[in-house]
C-alpha cells in the first residue's frame, strides 16, 4: 500500500443514515457508519474498551454505539458517553476508537490512509490535499455502476488497465478483435500524481514498432487512459462516454472493482436502463477475461524491480511502478 494517500474505500450508496456496515480494507477490519446527519465516520472495527467489533453495533444519538456496553463515539472516534458512569461524568480524553479522516466526494467514499493511524488525531481533514477524481467529468454525464471482486492484489489489478500488449490476445473476441499486436509507444503524459497514455497499436507488416520517446500526441484520437495515484483510473473512450475505475484494495490477494460507466447519449429513462444494462454485461465478459489470467500473477503484488523482463509496450506499466515506489518513499 502507498501511505499517506486519498483511497476510494466504497460507494457512497452503499452506506445509508443511521447505517453501521463492517468491511475488510487496506488489509484491516473497519468499520462505517452514517448518523442522521448523512455524516459519515470510518474506524477500525474495534472498541477501545474492550476490543469487541463495532460493526455489530447501531447508531444512536447520531453516535455509534458499541453493541457489548453502550459506549458511544463520534466521527473522530471520540468517546462521547460512557453509560456505566452516568451522563453527567466526563469521558477520558484517551478513550476514542482508532479512526480515519474520510471525505464523501464524487458517490464515492475516501479515506486518508496510513498504515499505523493515530487513534488520538481528531481525523481533521483541513490539512489534506484535495481528494484524487477527474475534473472532465462533467454533469452532463450520466452513470451507472457494478462491482466485481478479483483474488489480486490491486496493483495487478491496475497493472492490467495499463497494459496495451495483451489486448489482442485476452479480448480477442470484445475490444481486442481487429487490434494489431504490435505496440507503437504508446505516447504518455504524466501530471502529479497522473499518468496519461494513448494505445497505439497496428497489425504487423514487418515494422519496428516506435519507442513511446520518439511519438507524439495524436491531434484527434479521442481514446486514452488516465490513471490517479493511488487507485482510480478512466478509460476516455470518447467525449460522449467513459470507464471509471475505483480498485479498492481488500486485502494483499483481493481487490473489488468499482466500475462505472459514463455517457450522455441515451437519457430517456427506459431506453437509458436498457443501455446500462447492455454495457453492465459487455463490460463485465471483458473483466472476466482478464480475471482469469491476472488471478495468476506471480507474485502477487507488484514491485519496481522483480523478476520480469518487461518490454517497450509495457512502457505505462514502468510509469505506474515507478511512482509507485517514489510515493512509498514519501517522495
Amino acid at each position: 500500500m502507498i501511505p499517506n494517500q486519498w483511497y476510494v474505500i466504497l460507494s457512497s450508496k452503499e452506506i445509508r443514515k443511521n447505517n453501521v456496515t463492517g468491511v475488510r480494507r487496506m488489509g484491516e477490519n473497519l468499520v462505517v457508519w452514517r448518523d442522521s446527519q448523512g455524516r459519515i465516520g470510518v474506524a477500525l472495527d474495534k472498541c477501545p474498551h474492550r476490543g469487541i467489533a463495532l460493526s455489530k453495533g447501531r447508531v444512536f444519538n447520531d453516535h455509534l454505539q458499541c453493541p457489548f456496553h453502550g459506549f458511544e463515539y463520534d466521527p473522530t472516534g471520540r468517546c462521547k458517553l460512557i453509560p456505566a458512569n452516568g451522563k453527567a461524568s466526563s469521558v477520558p480524553e484517551h478513550i476514542r476508537a482508532t479512526c480515519y479522516p474520510v471525505v464523501e466526494q464524487n458517490g464515492f467514499i475516501y479515506i486518508w490512509y496510513t498504515p499505523e493511524p493515530d487513534k488520538n488525531n481528531s481525523c481533521n481533514i483541513s490539512d489534506l490535499p484535495p481528494v484524487p477524481w477527474f475534473t472532465d467529468l462533467g454533469e452532463e454525464l450520466v452513470w451507472n455502476a457494478f462491482t466485481d471482486q478479483w483474488k489480486s492484489h490491486y496493483s495487478r489489478a491496475i497493472e492490467n488497465q495499463l497494459d496495451v500488449v495483451h489486448v489482442p490476445f485476452i479480448h480477442h473476441t470484445t475490444i481486442g478483435r481487429g487490434i494489431g499486436p504490435v505496440v507503437n509507444g504508446p505516447y504518455t503524459e504524466t501530471n502529479g500524481n497522473s499518468i496519461s497514455f494513448w494505445p497505439s497499436n497496428e497489425q504487423d507488416t514487418g515494422q519496428q514498432p516506435i519507442p513511446s520517446a520518439k511519438m507524439v500526441k495524436p491531434e484527434k484520437k479521442s481514446t486514452y487512459l488516465t490513471f490517479i495515484f493511488p487507485n482510480l483510473w478512466q478509460n476516455h473512450i470518447m467525449d460522449s462516454m467513459r470507464i471509471v475505475v475505483a480498485f479498492v484494495p481488500v486485502d494483499e490477494n483481493n481487490t473489488i472493482f468499482y466500475l462505472r460507466t459514463y455517457q450522455k447519449m441515451v437519457k430517456i429513462p427506459v431506453f437509458k436502463d436498457i443501455y446500462f444494462a447492455m454495457t453492465t454485461l459487455f463490460n463485465r465478459i471483458v473483466l472476466h477475461q482478464d480475471r482469469r489470467v491476472v488471478e495468476t500473477h506471480q507474485p502477487q503484488a507488484t514491485q519496481l524491480k522483480m523478476d520480469e523482463n518487461l518490454i517497450s509496450g509495457d512502457y505505462p506499466i514502468i510509469l505506474y511502478r515507478k511512482k509507485r515506489e517514489e510515493l512509498k518513499l514519501g517522495k
